[in-house]
Formats: structure tokens, sequence, C-alpha cells
């Protein structure tokens, strides 16, 4: 690389995935603006090396992002430099320090979420591809796992940081043990939640209230049927009209009984019935969802007397019959469940019997409201 070491380009120590970095604004505008001068790729690599020596210097424990500030993940902040100093040639190294400058300067988001676009290297933790493989379920904070049917919270956190912006309104009609508001509590969100079980809103609140909140936001629980609550009301009671986002994660139909309310969906008489409820619940998130925005629906299929019953793609082509448009199909890979802990070696042997494959995956289906 021209005689410039590696580990000279890199003085800073960059070394974290969770390190930060503040950088001066004009400071950094000088350096890179001066690169853009240069005639010949050794000069940009020279001009973007003492830009790198001069965030070293004035790297500090104690700097504040401020209007002159601008903090940077440190290894999202190494990756803009490796792109300019190991471009092949002046033309693409200008490229790249041209969005460093804009990275730097001015911040591109959309009317949906807070991600900034100009920086997207930053989002490591955010998910793109419709196949998730989570490792286990995230037990830190107020995130238990006394509740049987609950989801991993990651997936709320990712669908929160795609589809809504802090201050934002999300909704969870079936609250359970609260997983989705304690999401929206860490990531600065209002949440809504409402449940048909009044013990479980009970034990769910209490939950709930031990996950601090980062921001001033506001979490409401209701104890109501989401099949037939105005929603509009409960909106209306928090002070807000309409809902940003609506994450539900209904019951799997009879897998699991989770109450003997002939209200609950997991007593649904049949397939078609449930079906048919999962579709009214997304009627009444359609009628207080802004227009152009997202409801995300947690699903897994079932076998019943040998038959596969993909309910993911019944529900799927239910909610398209209301009003909405599916934006993606996300396949989330299926940890154990309470029923098949610790009986692996029966549910293979079953398999092998009955011809059939055991669930090792769920859908993510993400709807827009149009």
């Amino acid at each position: 690389m021209d005689g410039i070491e590696d580990s000279l380009l890199f003085p800073i120590g960059l070394s974290t995935r969770s390190e930060l970095l503040t950088i001066d604004r004009e400071s950094a505008k000088q350096y890179l603006e001066n690169a853009l001068q240069s005639e010949d790729i050794g000069s940009v690599r020279s001009a973007v090396y003492q830009f790198v020596e001069e965030c070293s210097r004035s790297r500090s424990g104690k700097d504040k992002k401020g209007n002159g500030k601008v903090t940077f993940p440190a290894r999202s902040f190494e990756k803009h430099i490796r792109h300019i100093v190991e471009a092949h040639g002046i033309k693409r190294a200008k490229y790249y320090i041209v969005r460093l400058l804009k990275a730097i300067e001015t911040s591109r988001t959309t009317s949906i979420n807070d991600i900034n676009l100009n920086r997207w290297q930053d989002y490591d933790g955010i998910i793109t591809d419709s196949l998730w493989m989570l490792d286990k379920r995230d037990t830190s904070g107020a995130h238990v796992g006394w509740y049987w049917g609950n989801f991993v919270p990651q997936i709320p956190n990712q669908l929160i940081q795609r589809y809504t912006k802090k201050g934002d309104w999300v909704i969870d009609p079936f609250l359970g043990s609260g997983t989705t508001l304690i999401e929206c509590r860490r990531l600065g969100r209002n949440g809504i939640g409402v449940d048909l079980n009044a013990e479980v809103c009970r034990k769910a609140e209490a939950l709930i209230a031990t996950e601090r909140p980062r921001d001033d936001v506001r979490t409401a629980l209701f104890n109501a049927d989401s099949v037939t609550a105005d929603f509009g009301e409960f909106l209306k009671a928090c002070g807000t009209r309409r809902a940003h986002l609506a994450i539900l994660h209904p019951p799997y139909h009879d897998i699991i009984k989770f109450s003997d309310s002939s209200a609950d969906l997991s007593n649904a008489k049949d397939v078609t019935t449930f079906v048919s409820l999962v579709g009214d619940v997304a009627d009444n998130v359609r009628n207080v969802l802004a227009r152009r925005r997202y409801m995300g629906i947690v699903i897994g299929d079932k076998y019943s007397r040998g038959e596969w019953i993909p309910l993911g793609f019944y529900v799927m082509q239910e909610v398209m019959k209301r009003g909405f448009s599916l934006k993606s199909i996300v396949v989330k890979n299926f940890g154990e469940t309470r029923g098949k802990r610790n009986q692996k070696g029966l549910w293979r042997y079953r398999a092998l019997v009955g011809g059939f494959y055991v669930f090792k995956h769920e859908y993510i289906l993400i709807f827009r409201k149009e």
C-alpha cells in the first residue's frame, strides 16, 4: 500500500465494535477536502493518513457530541478509511472520500425510521436478509421466559428499528409477557399492548415496569379482545390517533391452549375460523395504522393428523385481502419448545416413521397498509 503499513494507518486502536470515536466536523472537512485536491493516489492516501493521525490525537473520553462534533462507531469509521486507502484508482478513492464527507456532514433518513442512510455501515446489528438465524433468546433486563408461547425479543427489536422513529407508537394486539413493549421502552418508542387474559396483563404490566425507559415514552396495557376491541379508543386515551407499527404474535392455532375462553384464538373451532379471526385483528389494526406504515405478523405452521397445515401462508393470504400489501417474508430458525425439550430423539423417530420433518422455522410476515 505504497509503503504505508497497516498498523501505522490505524493508530487509534479501532478494535472493538462498541467503541465510539468523536470527530470534529470542521477538521474532518479540511483534511478530506485536501485529499480531494490531490493529484495522485499516494497523495490521497497521505492526506487521509494525516486525518487518521489527527483523530488519534484528538480522541478523548471527555468528548461529547455537539454542534461541531460527530460520533462514529469505531469499526464503521475504520471501514470508511479502508475503502479509501485500499482503492486501486484515484477516482474510486475520491468517491469514497465524498461518501465519508456526507456521512460526517449530513444525515439522510426516511419518513419511516431513524436510520441515517449516509451512514448505513453503522448499522451492523440490523438484519436485512430474509433468513434470521438467532442463536438464543435475549434474556437481559425484563426479558424472562415465564410465558409459554412468548417470542424472542430480537424480532420486535429488529422491526421497531426498521419501521419506526423515536417517539412513534407501536401496538401489540397479543401482549403476552410484554416482549414488544419492553423493546419499545428500550428503543424510545411508545407502546400499547392488548391481551384477552386479565392475569397475563397484570403480570406483564409488573414486568414491563421493571424495564426503565431510555427516553420519555409512554406504555399502556389494555385487557380486551383484539378481535373486537376499539384500538382507536385506546390510542385516544393515550393522547394520540395513529399507530406507526403493529407487531402481532398470535397463537399458532391450537398448538398451545392459552386459556379456556371461547374468544381465545387458540380455541378456534378449526383452521378456517382461526385464520379469519387473525384477519379480523388485522382489520382492527388497519383502522388505526397510519397510511403506508407497517405490520409484522409472527406465525408458524402446524401438523394435524399427519398433514402439514401451512398456517403462515393461510394468514398471509387472508391479510392481503384486508388492504395490506406483502413486503417481505422472513424465515426464522425455531428453537426448542417446552413440549419438545429433551425429546429430540423421540421427535426424530416420529419423523422417520411418519414421513414428515420436525419444525425448525417460523415466519415473520411484513405487510404495509396501502
